[in-house]
């Protein structure tokens, strides 16, 4: 935020991949970043680019904010079925529950980053009051037109890239699959980058991080517990891809009039 307030005002294009601009209401930087955001005024300048779900948007955007790994990977899955007010979500909870490889870890090494401490973990290092709530907060709310709570957890795993979200949410009555595909298939239809995965059989019936490794893909699929009243949404991405520079190259090539695909549309590095 030191250095593109200058560059906005040069009149260049932007794509940041900091959260320094991802979230539109400055009064929750206090809260959730630790400080007062210096520049409000052009937080609401910046498009939050998730182009499956704001494509338009992003077309039309000299400055874009493309959003946290973990938040783009959660909003992929609960997006439609927030939207689609038929379905009965209870938008007071909604859980995210996010595991996530080392490559989420940052730049900066420190004890537990080192491979020896990161082997053979499920380390759970932000149970509650994780950031990227507040993005997720920030989508569904405008997609579904009412205020939408989310709890969110997140977990360092034995994992070198990707992320696996596992989301919870509750309906006021059962709903059926055919209704969540609907769902799913409205919202994302001609969207390249998300594929739909739930098979009957086979090792990999729902996303995998593994599945997704070198790719912008973002795989989504879901299950549902009619004794509960439970559905479970699950997405899968290469956090280095989709869920950080694969995400910008698309927002970049949208904004430029380009093939949204060009550079990034390569397939998956299965098996890795």
């Amino acid at each position: 935020m030191k250095v593109v307030p200058q560059l906005a005002d040069s009149g260049l294009r932007i794509v940041d991949l900091s959260a320094d601009f991802r979230l539109r209401d400055s009064g929750q930087y206090p809260s959730w970043y630790g400080y007062d955001h210096p520049r409000p005024d052009l937080l609401e300048k910046f498009v939050y680019s998730i182009p499956e779900i704001n494509r338009e948007e992003v077309k039309g955007a000299t400055l874009v904010s493309s959003p946290g790994c973990m938040a783009i990977t959660a909003i992929l899955a609960l997006a439609p079925l927030l939207k689609e007010k038929a379905l009965g979500v209870d938008r007071d909870h909604v859980v995210v529950d996010a595991k996530v490889g080392s490559s989420g870890a940052g730049g900066k090494p420190s004890l537990s980053t080192h491979f020896s401490e990161r082997f053979s973990v499920v380390r759970p290092y932000k149970p509650a009051g994780h950031r990227h709530s507040a993005e997720i907060e920030q989508v569904l709310n405008t997609l579904s037109g009412e205020k939408v709570r989310v709890s969110m957890s997140a977990h360092a795993v034995n994992m070198v890239r990707g992320i696996l979200v596992t989301s919870h949410l509750f309906t006021s009555a059962p709903v059926k699959p055919l209704d969540i595909w609907k769902a799913y298939r409205s919202m994302y239809e001609g969207s390249y980058f998300v594929r739909l995965v739930r098979d009957k059989q086979g090792p990999f019936r729902l996303p995998d991080p593994k599945l997704v490794v070198g790719s912008n893909f973002c795989d989504v699929g879901f299950e549902t517990e009619e004794r509960t009243g439970r559905l479970v949404a699950l997405s899968a991405t290469d956090n280095l891809i989709k869920g950080a520079a694969g995400n910008a190259i698309q927002s970049m090539n949208l904004m430029l009039g380009f093939d949204e695909k060009a550079g990034i549309g390569m397939a998956p590095l299965h098996p890795v």
